[in-house]
């Protein structure tokens, strides 16, 4: 529905060009040559002009010669009398009306133009065009039903670790078990390491080997330039998990937003802590 949106205002605005284009080019066509008004006065007292069509304040009309020509009138009263004068057939006619085409080009192409000049700015600020109207959605990625499942046994190393992970896919294999038992599944596992380690890797091998959707997302996707959508989109990212539930949520480089709060420049208004304060609701 987005893309048929953004496909039929451009081609509208694309239609609205050309008829401008069109209009003003077509009232240029054939245009008959100009006279200066003096010149005219002497054709007319001259008798050499054949007929005269005036409308508002311009006069077009041909010599008998059969040469045509125009003429932008002063205010003159005396023209109208000059011409019976000298027996030149004249006709009088009101200006005319404007195309309805053209007023409601008049008022459409620059709401076009500013609606245009909208959607590109937002798609800048989103990042791509299928995230036009998608402020406060979020970014996260969805791993489910993959056909090559990620284990444990596609991590080189990190024994330590994956043992520790174990407890986290017995718990999403089995939750009723635990939780007859008292046990609680911890509300997350921070995964600290240098670039390359293999750090989502292990996130994806626990949601592979509960076989549970896997949503990954980078920290810096939370921020952007607008107050408030950083902490939609956490909103957004939590509401798609309860829906997958069980599931995991893999936060990438959390430290982009993960600080201490209070620290920002913009003070309770700074977007990355109201960002980070809806991550820890």
């Amino acid at each position: 529905m987005k893309k048929f949106f953004r496909q039929a205002t451009f081609y509208v605005l694309i239609l609205m060009i050309t008829i401008a284009l069109f209009q003003t080019f077509s009232t240029q066509i054939e245009q008959p040559e100009e006279m200066d008004y003096g010149t005219f006065v002497r054709l007319i007292e001259s008798k050499d002009i054949a007929w005269v069509e005036i409308v508002g304040n311009k006069v077009t009309g041909e010599q008998k010669d059969g040469t045509p020509f125009q003429v932008y009138k002063p205010e003159d009263d005396n023209l109208t009398a000059r011409l019976l004068e000298n027996n030149i057939p004249y006709t009088p006619k009101p200006e005319p009306e404007p195309a309805w085409w053209t007023t409601l080009l008049t008022y459409l192409l620059p709401f076009v133009i500013l609606i245009a000049i909208f959607l590109f700015f937002m798609q800048q600020t989103q990042g791509g065009g299928s995230r036009v109207m998608n402020f406060g959605k979020s970014k996260a990625r969805l791993y489910e039903g993959e056909r090559k499942r990620v284990t444990f046994d596609s991590v080189a190393g990190a024994d330590e670790e994956k043992e520790e992970l174990i407890e986290v896919v017995e718990f999403l294999k089995e939750p009723k078990k635990f939780i007859d038992l008292g046990a609680r599944i911890p509300k997350g596992i921070l995964l600290v390491g240098p670039p390359g380690t293999g750090k989502t890797l292990l996130a994806r091998a626990v949601a592979g080997e509960a076989g549970v959707p896997f949503f990954t997302i980078s920290g810096s996707d939370f921020v952007e330039m607008f107050v408030g959508v950083g902490a939609s989109r956490v909103r957004d990212l939590f509401e798609n998990a309860k829906k997958n539930a069980p599931c995991i949520v893999f936060i990438d480089e959390i430290d982009a937003v993960g600080r201490q709060r209070g620290a920002g420049l913009g003070g309770g208004h700074d977007e990355r802590e109201q960002t980070l304060n809806q991550l820890l609701v």
